[in-house]
C-alpha cells in the first residue's frame, strides 16, 4: 500500500506538466484578448502594454515559464480580470462552496444510485425495476443545464418551493445538489444492478443461500460488496468532478464556486484564473483515484492494492 502511494505521488507532478502544457495550450489559441472584458471595455493602451510585459502575455513559453516557476512558490498569479484578486485567494474563497455542493451531490447519488440498482437485482423485470431504468436513461441522456434550468422553473419560478439560486440557506443547496447527482446516480444504478445481477450467480453467493441465508440476507452481507468495486472506480473521477462543481449546474443557479469562476475565466480568457482551478481539478482526480484503489482492499481484501 505505501508503495502504491509512492508511485502515486511520484506520477503526479507528471500528470499535471502534461494537463498545464494542454491547458496553457488551448487557453492560448482560444481568440479574445485577456486584458479586455467581456463587455468591451479595455484597459488604457500604455498599461495594457505594461501588463503584457510584467505577466509575458505576448509569449506563451515565457508566460509558462514564469508560471511554472511562481506556481513552484505557492502563488497560482494575479487574476487578470478580478482586480486586485489573486487566483489562489479566489480558489481559497469559492473551492469550499463547490466541495459543499459535491459532497451533498455525491451523498445523495449513493443513496439514490445504489437504492435503485438494489431495488432492480431483487426484482428484475419489476415495475420498481423498470421506473429505475427508465430514470437512469433520462438522468444519463439529459445535460446539467436541461435538467437545471427545468428543476429551476417548476419548483423556484412556478412552485416556490425554493429559492431562485443563490447561496447560504440549507434551500439553496437542494436544487443544484438534485441536479448534480442524477448523472453519477444514474451510472451507479446501472453499475450496482448489473453487478448484483452477475454475483448473484456465482458459487459463493449460491453456497450461502444453501447454508440457509435469505435471498436479502445473501445480497446484503456478502454480494454486495464484490458488486460495488465497478461503482468504486466510477467514484473516483465522479467525486472529482462533484467536488470541484459542476461548471454548467453552478452557472445556472448563480453558485459562486469554482464551476462559475471558470467559466468566468474562460469567457474573459483569464489564463491565470484558467489554469489554477484545472490544476486544481486535476490534483483532486489524482487524489480520488487513490482512495478508490486504497477502497478496494477494505471491499474485496483478496485484492492487492500494491
Amino acid at each position: 500500500m505505501a508503495a502504491l502511494i509512492l508511485r502515486r505521488l511520484l506520477q503526479l507532478p507528471l500528470i499535471l506538466a502534461v494537463v498545464f502544457v494542454v491547458t496553457l495550450t488551448l487557453a492560448w489559441v482560444v481568440p479574445g484578448d485577456p486584458l479586455a472584458r467581456t463587455d468591451g471595455v479595455r484597459p488604457d493602451p500604455a498599461v495594457a502594454e505594461a501588463m503584457r510585459r510584467e505577466y509575458n502575455l505576448d509569449n506563451p513559453v515565457t508566460f509558462g515559464l514564469t508560471y511554472v516557476r511562481n506556481l513552484l512558490r505557492g502563488d497560482f498569479g494575479p487574476s487578470l480580470q478580478y482586480q486586485d484578486q489573486r487566483v489562489g485567494d479566489i480558489i481559497a474563497r469559492n473551492l469550499p462552496v463547490s466541495a459543499r455542493l459535491g459532497v451533498a451531490a455525491l451523498c445523495l447519488a449513493i443513496l439514490i444510485g445504489t437504492a435503485a440498482g438494489v431495488v432492480g437485482a431483487l426484482r428484475p423485470g419489476s415495475p420498481w425495476d423498470l421506473t429505475s431504468l427508465a430514470i437512469a436513461l433520462i438522468g444519463i441522456s439529459l445535460p446539467n443545464f436541461v435538467t437545471g434550468s427545468a428543476l429551476l422553473f417548476i419548483f423556484a419560478a412556478w412552485l416556490g418551493w425554493f429559492p431562485v439560486g443563490g447561496w447560504g440557506s440549507p434551500t439553496q443547496v437542494i436544487l443544484p445538489a438534485i441536479t448534480l447527482s442524477l448523472i453519477p446516480a444514474a451510472y451507479i444504478a446501472r453499475l450496482v444492478r448489473l453487478g448484483l445481477a452477475d454475483v448473484m450467480s456465482s458459487d459463493f453467493v449460491r453456497t450461502a443461500r444453501a447454508k440457509g441465508l435469505t435471498r436479502h440476507r445473501a445480497l446484503f452481507d456478502h454480494a454486495l460488496k464484490v458488486a460495488y468495486l465497478p461503482v468504486l472506480s466510477y467514484l473516483g473521477p465522479a467525486a472529482a468532478s462533484a467536488m470541484t462543481g459542476s461548471f454548467v449546474v453552478e452557472k445556472v443557479f448563480n453558485v459562486p464556486g469554482l464551476g462559475t469562476h471558470f467559466v468566468d475565466g474562460v469567457l474573459n480568457k483569464d489564463q491565470f484564473l484558467i489554469l489554477g482551478i484545472v490544476l486544481v481539478y486535476a490534483t483532486m482526480l489524482v487524489v480520488f483515484n487513490l482512495m478508490v484503489d486504497l477502497a478496494y482492499a477494505w471491499f474485496d481484501p483478496r485484492i492487492e492494492v500494491g
